[in-house]
């Protein structure tokens, strides 16, 4: 297969590049600086970033599915996902290719701490959200807004706080809210899970949380 990965330069994207590379598909990538990019020397690399649509159309060509691990770069206002994921997806629409995987997180929609304390649930959902998390809060939720009503086929992990720890190999995934006691996860299984979702369907135009 070809990949095309949005956001490859990140911790996310890496992982993600290595695990496609490792499989034996090819990869064609988006990035801003191409002589940072640990594995330019093994993908297509088209320099620029999601507000492109030339650069965006580029790395799609010939792809069979496409894998975003976008995010916004720190805590303020950010419109990397806001206007990038929909430029993404109508250049998507217009390659007729169906296929993305992308990487959101749990605040993506108001189901996210359901199963969790009342208390905890109060403090997330009132004050977290509303403060520390607000703006990276609010790109996700543009993210899945413009994957919602897209006719694509389109899977969203949404993980709450992400480590760059080594990973378990085991995940609980929970299309309803975070599971019980829900607090963290490694990039490394959150990559796993999305790279699996190439050869699944079972989460299909959904977002999933997905913990330790």
């Amino acid at each position: 297969m070809k990949i095309a990965i949005f956001g490859a330069s990140g911790t996310t994207g890496r992982l993600l590049t290595e695990k496609c590379l490792a499989a034996g598909h090819s990869v064609s990538a988006l990035v801003r600086t191409p002589a940072k990019f640990s594995y330019a020397d093994k993908v297509h690399v088209v320099r620029g970033d999601v507000f492109t649509p030339v650069a965006i159309a580029e790395t799609l060509r010939d792809a069979d599915a496409v894998f975003s691990a976008l995010g916004a770069r720190g805590l303020g206002e950010d419109h990397t996902l806001e206007r990038g994921i929909p430029l993404i997806v109508k250049e998507m629409i217009d390659a007729h290719i169906s296929r993305i995987i992308v990487l959101g997180s749990a605040g993506a929609l108001d189901t996210a701490m359901d199963k969790q304390f009342r208390w905890q649930k109060w403090i997330v959902e009132n004050i977290v959200y509303y403060t520390l998390l607000k703006w990276p809060v609010i790109a996700q939720r543009h993210q899945y807004a413009a994957l919602a009503t897209s006719p694509l086929d389109w899977t969203m992990a949404m993980p709450p706080m992400l480590t760059n720890s080594c990973g378990r190999g085991s995940v609980r995934v929970d299309p309803d809210a975070l599971p019980p006691f829900a607090a963290m996860i490694s990039r490394e299984d959150v990559a796993d899970f999305m790279f699996a979702q190439l050869t699944s369907n079972k989460w299909s135009r959904k977002a999933v949380y997905i913990s330790w």
